[in-house]
């Protein structure tokens, strides 16, 4: 491909479900439920365990930033996508649509690594609960909660400034939203050692922290397998249940989205997954992780009595006051 043909793209035209309207109103009527559900759930979440004090430990706190970066997915992703389904020219300029990849691809990486945080925080619970409190302690947390935001953008930062440093031959992307895999695929050059890049830091970033997510739990169900008390280790699985099957749902649908083969006949099915993949994962997390919580019940049930005897308070002072 010679130099002439190079376009200078300042504007992505999407496809989206265009070649399957039954696929394209079907979303349209299913998104909004999901994104609203997602994200009233996770900021419910984030507001009961600001406000009880039970749940004011290390587990919470990972739990709370898991769920902020769910309610950033359906905010990043749901919003335009639903304009598009409603509108003929479904277009994104140059700059908006790399912002979308890089913070989509950021709370992806960013996620991996707040995965591993959490599994060292179940780790050393399961493992060291004599020493929990010594061990996770404010700073160490802090230091877990922050490291995975400056890790996730920077790796997202560096894949961006790869991608959208070389020319394009089209504009249109077959998908619903800019996506990594879809952009590569309009280069007019040979993208081995972009892909090779890719690779490498998807490999570090996703690769890497599942490796260290298994080890981690082989070690905790080792451990578990050793307690003697079959209450107990009920007990200690039961700690790790959600956030195992939290992984096993995050790992598992984000290899089937882009591990899918690179040809024509599967690209619907490409997008269908990275429809599940985007928007129907958080607000499966959201059932995972937070309402079948028993903790989460429990708070829930606090903070609605603490308003229900507040509010019942306030009506009989105001009763007993003369008229």
């Amino acid at each position: 491909m010679t130099e002439n043909n190079f376009t200078e793209v300042t504007l992505f035209i999407l496809s989206g479900f265009s070649g399957h309207p039954e696929l394209q109103v079907s979303f349209f009527l299913i998104f909004p439920f999901m994104s609203l559900f997602t994200v009233l759930s996770n900021l419910g979440i984030i507001i009961l365990i600001r406000i009880d004090s039970h749940l004011h430990t290390p587990m919470y706190f990972f739990l709370s930033n898991l769920t902020f970066i769910d309610i950033c997915y359906s905010s990043i992703v749901t919003p335009k996508a639903l304009t598009d389904f409603q509108s003929t020219q479904k277009s994104r300029a140059f700059i908006g649509c790399f912002v979308q990849m890089y913070f989509f691809v950021g709370l992806v990486c960013t996620e991996c690594f707040l995965l591993e945080s959490m599994a060292y925080d179940r780790y050393v619970a399961v493992c060291n609960p004599l020493l929990y409190s010594v061990i996770m302690s404010q700073k160490v947390c802090s230091w877990l909660g922050v490291t995975p935001y400056m890790t996730g953008f920077t790796s997202s930062l560096i894949s961006i400034c790869v991608i959208s440093s070389l020319p394009f031959c089209d504009s249109y992307i077959n998908h619903f939203f800019c996506d990594t895999t879809a952009l590569l695929a309009l280069y007019c050059v040979d993208v081995f050692n972009t892909e090779l890049v890719i690779f490498v830091l998807a490999g570090l970033t996703l690769l890497s922290s599942l490796l260290i997510i298994t080890i981690i739990y082989l070690t905790i169900i080792s451990a578990i397998l050793r307690i003697q008390s079959a209450a107990n280790r009920w007990k200690a699985f039961s700690t790790c249940a959600s956030h195992l099957t939290g992984v096993t749902v995050f790992y598992g649908s984000l290899i089937f989205t882009y591990l899918q083969p690179d040809n024509t006949s599967s690209l619907t099915e490409a997008q269908v997954a990275s429809v599940f993949y985007a928007i129907a994962i958080p607000t499966l997390k959201a059932l995972i992780y937070r309402l079948r919580n028993k903790d989460v019940k429990n708070a829930l049930l606090r903070v609605s009595h603490r308003i229900f005897f507040s509010v019942t308070n306030h009506e009989n002072c105001n009763l007993k006051r003369p008229g």
